[in-house]
């Protein structure tokens, strides 16, 4: 059994559900699994392996999710990690998954793998400004998360630990 830490940065709680989600996973496939927010990580020490993500806007991640990357990279070079994105919307989707500009993170952490899921853009949890964009670029509003993929890629990333516990 593995030590494993789930945090998303979530402006608008759809990838907090997204982490939630791949954190019971892994804690149905007998792992101890903490889910937390980026901004209450200080250190990943005490982890095995780490799962990050972050809801995408205009190809980024947010603020607290890279500012985990950037101040844990050494600890998580020494651990299995894995990254997941969520933004994309409507049908079909956009942008595609070579929107998101992760490299940088990939790299710093050591990543094994980045996952991109589809979004949801809730237009009441929007703000004004955030509606106005919406509207004017003509932005589906709508859930297109895909709970089986996520589930899927939970239960994969379960399967890597069984494996290197070996």
């Amino acid at each position: 059994m593995s030590r494993v830490l789930v945090a998303a940065a979530s402006k608008h709680g759809s990838t907090q559900e997204i982490a939630e989600a791949l954190g019971r996973t892994l804690a149905t496939a007998g792992h101890q699994v903490d889910v937390r927010a980026p901004s209450d990580v200080v250190s990943v020490r005490g982890y095995d392996a780490c799962v990050l993500g972050s809801g995408v806007y205009a190809g980024h991640w947010l603020p607290d999710a890279r500012g985990l990357v950037d101040r844990t990279a050494d600890e998580l070079v020494a651990m299995p990690v894995w990254l997941f994105s969520s933004g994309p919307v409507g049908e079909p989707l956009k942008p595609h998954d070579d929107a998101v500009d992760v490299g940088h993170l990939q790299h710093l952490s050591a990543a094994r793998e980045h996952h991109l899921f589809a979004g949801r853009i809730d237009r009441d949890r929007l703000s004004f400004p955030e509606r106005a964009l919406v509207r004017a670029l003509r932005v589906e509003c709508g859930d297109f998360r895909d709970w089986d993929e996520v589930e899927q890629w939970g239960r994969s990333i379960a399967v890597a630990l069984e494996r290197s516990a070996v």
